[in-house]
């Protein structure tokens, strides 16, 4: 059976089909907020003395550093992810990876990791799109 799923984002202000996702930050806090231009283009002009007369500044870091997730992350992931599915051994489809799954897909050694055939818990939207 094949599945469709459509995402309609809707103005966070007036509820009416959004065109557009503005980013911003306030007090180190950044903010996402979906708008449809004409709000947009409101927000943008309430900012617009403050970002005139502000600097632009560099991005903060906190504690752990940048360690973004990168194309050859992804790949890697999704490497192990189908080692594992092949292998018996459950895993999620998002998230991170255990530790041992990982070690043992670099050794490639399907028993190094736990509970290899074990069912992972289903999520309430999981079960639900069935």
């Amino acid at each position: 059976m094949a599945q469709e799923t459509i995402v309609r984002l809707l103005d966070d202000i007036d509820g009416k089909p959004a065109d557009e996702t503005v980013s911003f930050s306030l007090d180190g806090v950044p903010y996402e907020i979906d708008l449809r231009s004409k709000n947009a283009d409101k927000l943008r002009k309430v900012f617009a003395p403050y970002v005139e007369k502000g600097r632009k500044a560099g991005a903060r870091r906190t504690g752990r550093g940048g360690r973004g997730r990168t194309a050859h992350n992804r790949e890697r992931a999704a490497d192990i992810r189908g080692w594992a599915k092949e292998h018996g051994i459950s895993i999620n489809d998002r998230g991170r990876i255990p530790a041992e799954i990982v070690q043992a897909y670099e050794a490639k050694d399907p028993g190094r990791a736990k509970n290899p055939g074990a069912k992972v818990p289903q999520t309430k939207f999981q079960a639900a799109s069935r």
